[in-house]
């Protein structure tokens, strides 16, 4: 049983603030994603927690017990590491059981808690192996093996699954997912991969520049982005944001689009003249027809850039009137050379909208 407080918690190397006053409530065993693009922060506030690096301000606060002066090996949290870190002339038993002989365990006590902890894990057959034996997704289960049989209050997690191939890391979402099920530990997971991010999280903590952007769940974040950022950072294909100008005649608004003057229901803050930015995620463009029941959808038409068949879906780019450009991820295959026309249609109660400025959602 384990809450993680961070309360105006801040790093400094030399003069430089990498960690600007974060503050996070993390709740008993809750999953919680740390995400962002290199350098934001994530990996130091997880170092952090763990006490593998001070901090410079503020408070950690383990089960309402601050931390900050209490060295790693006494905050009851065990962390996985990007590279597994094994020892490679021990066995799969002998690196998993290492920390519990550390703490002169008894015998009896480390074989049950090693071969728990590898059933949960499906490492049975491979207790008698040595790191070089095994794949490298069985290498990244023994390193979350080690963490498992301590036993401890929080998992810490540190892009454990960047060094796998696309399929193992596919595989090792479910695996982690499963074990968070199973264990019920509180779970603190840094990447910098937004589809990690939203399959695995309770909640998303989006960062950027050493400060939070956003803290919400995987729908909340994807469908209410706070900021530009955000909106961008969630959802593949990303977001396409599009300069516009807000045209308002009585009650009838519109935004210009390139040279396409468009319908569209606006916040009540947004006035005639004003400069805006529209967010149009891909998978809202459909092909004309492929939209039902949807009162004043827009109809565009446009030329394909470039055409791109994933399986049961299709990557399209295209430009539009104006020589605006856009990306949409139509349904099924669509065969298309560059220049053929389609025929597009845009829901427009989906779309999101920022001020130009400040970058900020208009709500």
């Amino acid at each position: 049983m384990a809450q993680v407080e961070l309360l105006n918690v801040s790093k400094r190397f030399g003069t430089t603030e990498v960690v600007h006053g974060a503050d996070l409530s993390i709740n008993d065993n809750e999953f919680i994603v740390l995400v962002g693009p290199s350098g934001c922060g994530k990996s130091t506030i997880l170092r952090m927690i763990a006490g593998l690096e001070a901090i410079s301000g503020g408070t950690i606060e383990i089960n309402g017990r601050p931390v900050n002066e209490v060295p790693p090996k006494d905050r009851n949290v065990a962390m996985v590491f990007q590279n597994y870190a094994l020892y490679p002339h021990m066995t799969v038993f002998d690196n998993m059981a290492f920390s519990l002989k550390m703490a002169k365990e008894s015998r009896e006590a480390i074989d049950k808690k090693v071969r728990n902890a590898a059933e949960i894990l499906e490492l049975s057959p491979y207790l008698d192996r040595k790191p070089a034996a095994l794949s490298g997704g069985q290498r990244q289960r023994v390193a979350m093996g080690r963490a498992i049989v301590r036993n401890p209050s929080v998992f810490l997690f540190d892009e454990p699954l960047s060094n796998l191939d696309a399929q193992l890391r596919t595989q090792m979402r479910m695996e982690l997912k499963k074990m968070h099920l199973k264990m019920n530990t509180t779970t603190i997971y840094v990447t910098h991969d937004q589809i990690e991010a939203m399959t695995l999280a309770d909640r998303i903590v989006i960062l950027k520049d050493g400060h939070i952007q956003q803290i919400g769940s995987p729908m909340e974040v994807y469908e209410q982005p706070k900021n530009r950022f955000v909106a961008s950072f969630i959802g593949n294909p990303p977001i396409n944001i599009l300069p516009a100008t807000i045209k308002k005649e009585d009650s009838r608004s519109t935004i210009t689009l390139g040279d396409l003057d468009l319908l569209v229901s606006l916040p009540k803050s947004c006035m005639d003249g004003d400069k805006i930015l529209v967010g149009i995620r891909p998978e809202i463009i459909k092909r004309a027809g492929d939209l039902q029941n949807c009162t004043g959808a827009w109809d565009i038409t446009a030329k394909v850039v470039v055409a791109e068949i994933l399986g049961g879906r299709s990557l399209l780019e295209c430009t539009c009137a104006g020589g605006i450009t856009m990306i949409a991820e139509l349904e099924g295959r669509f065969l298309a050379k560059p220049g053929d026309p389609v025929d597009l249609v845009i829901d427009p109660g989906q779309l999101l909208f920022f001020d130009p400025e400040t970058e900020q959602a208009i709500i």
